[in-house]
């Protein structure tokens, strides 16, 4: 008993120093969050876990930033995807969750990544920690998002080899059953995104059946073609030309390819680009992966023309391609037009647009297409008259359709279309009338006048 009597000066003595330090260390800590900013308080402490990392612990870390030589690391998005496609049933403490349908509230939530989280997740045995980091300081005028990857040190070389291909390889067969596809519009700098709801399909696409077929095997030897254009040295590309009258299906075989591909859609204004140096800050910008919309093409800006005159000046073919070749990989161009008499020269040349596709008036094979998905009916007895027509009048899928959508009575829909490509025949044979009458008037003019000289 005395002893311990004995030992209790000791004891008060080293919770007097303990509260002593305690309170110097409260204060120091509130005079560092006063004084130093954020960033700096948050570079010290990373500072003194690397020093505690490196002399403490043999664990390696990998840092993956979301840039990469200006461009977005597509290392970073890999991990992103496959991040987000595990993440429900990795070990970590919180989840960012949402959704973006706007019309169905009870959709099934999506999964995000969260920020400053460490998720857990193991490769043959290996243990591995993921965290995603986020900071914006005057250095970086936007957000700076990066990943740390820790593994112990012996696993190093394993990972780096055989972790990120898996990495890699598991991203792109997420990519591939994409759920929602976005499309992206430029506006102040910078792509914004909304839902792409356009539900057109191969199948339900009203075109000629060789023209589907081509397109469907020309996609599908795109998307496999890796290799193929590795070997012959060409950027991993496929530039398509959608031409004809409006209302021939140009947007809806846009959206066709979107569907098949699971490609999101960059939509392009050309005539608000002002110069080579922005166009091409705005490719670099966008996604592997993707389509590259460029409507109405031959409405180009004074801008566009003053482009081609120089290149034509400086004979600077090599330099377009680049500008094109600077757009990423697995990158599907289409290009669309009203006119392609309008176009110039150069832009229709292979490499650019690879492969030129006629979008033209309707036939009667898409007119009975149109009348099965509209109408559910595969026989009717206006079917003869109506496809007899539809070879006479140039007519185009955009009007059948608005023609078929005033009833749902087969009847009644077929028999305004049938009056609709009747007036549209007696306009066709007057226009011709009144300009065979314009000609022989003309012609009569001309031979009269060197009578009147005379």
């Amino acid at each position: 008993m005395t002893s311990l009597y004995n030992q209790v000066p000791f004891v008060s003595t080293v919770f007097s120093l303990y509260t002593t330090c305690s309170a110097i260390m409260m204060l120091f800590r509130t005079i560092l969050n006063e004084i130093l900013p954020k960033e700096i308080r948050d570079y010290i402490s990373l500072k003194f876990v690397n020093i505690f990392s490196s002399n403490f612990q043999s664990s390696f870390t990998f840092v993956i930033e979301k840039q990469w030589e200006f461009v977005d690391n597509q290392t970073f998005r890999a991990a992103e995807v496959y991040l987000q496609r595990r993440l429900a049933g990795l070990s970590t403490g919180k989840l960012v969750v949402g959704s973006s349908s706007l019309k169905n509230p009870e959709a099934q939530l999506k999964l995000g990544v969260p920020v400053n989280t460490k998720i857990i997740d193991e490769f043959e045995g290996i243990h591995l920690e993921w965290t995603l980091h986020s900071s914006e300081t005057k250095l970086y005028p936007y957000e700076k998002r990066y990943f740390h990857l820790t593994c112990e040190e012996e696993f190093r070389e394993k990972i780096m080899t055989d972790y990120f291909t898996y990495l890699t390889k598991s991203a792109e067969k997420t990519l591939k059953h994409r759920e929602n596809l976005h499309i992206y519009t430029y506006s102040e700098d910078e792509w914004e995104a909304a839902i792409f709801e356009h539900h057109t399909t191969f199948e339900t696409l009203a075109i000629e059946p060789n023209l589907k077929t081509t397109m469907i095997d020309d996609l599908d030897a795109f998307s496999k073609g890796k290799d193929f254009f590795k070997s012959v040295g060409r950027p991993w590309k496929r530039g398509y030309l959608l031409y004809g009258p409006p209302g021939t299906g140009k947007s809806s075989l846009v959206a066709a390819i979107a569907n098949h591909m699971r490609y999101h859609i960059y939509d392009l204004q050309l005539q608000s680009i002002s110069d080579d140096g922005e166009l091409r800050n705005i490719l670099i910008s966008t996604e592997n992966r993707s389509i590259l919309l460029i409507e109405d093409i031959d409405c180009g800006s004074d801008a566009s023309r003053r482009r081609q005159k120089k290149k034509k000046e400086d004979d600077s073919d090599e330099d377009d391609d680049g500008l094109w070749s600077s757009c990423g990989e697995e990158r599907i161009i289409i290009f669309t037009t009203n006119h392609k008499e309008k176009l110039d020269p150069a832009l229709l040349r292979p490499g650019r647009m690879d492969v030129h596709i006629h979008m033209d008036y309707c036939t009667p094979y898409v007119f009975k297409k149109l009348v099965a998905m509209y109408l559910k009916t595969n026989d009717h007895v206006l079917f003869d008259p109506i496809e007899k027509l539809v070879l006479e009048v140039s007519v185009t899928p955009a009007e059948i359709t608005q023609q078929l959508m005033a009833s749902k009575n087969a009847d009644i829909a077929l028999k305004g279309l049938l009056e609709f490509l009747e007036t549209k025949k007696m306009k066709k044979e007057e226009d011709n009338r009144v300009e065979e009458e314009g000609e022989i008037e003309e012609a009569e003019t001309k031979e009269a006048e060197p009578d009147a000289e005379t």
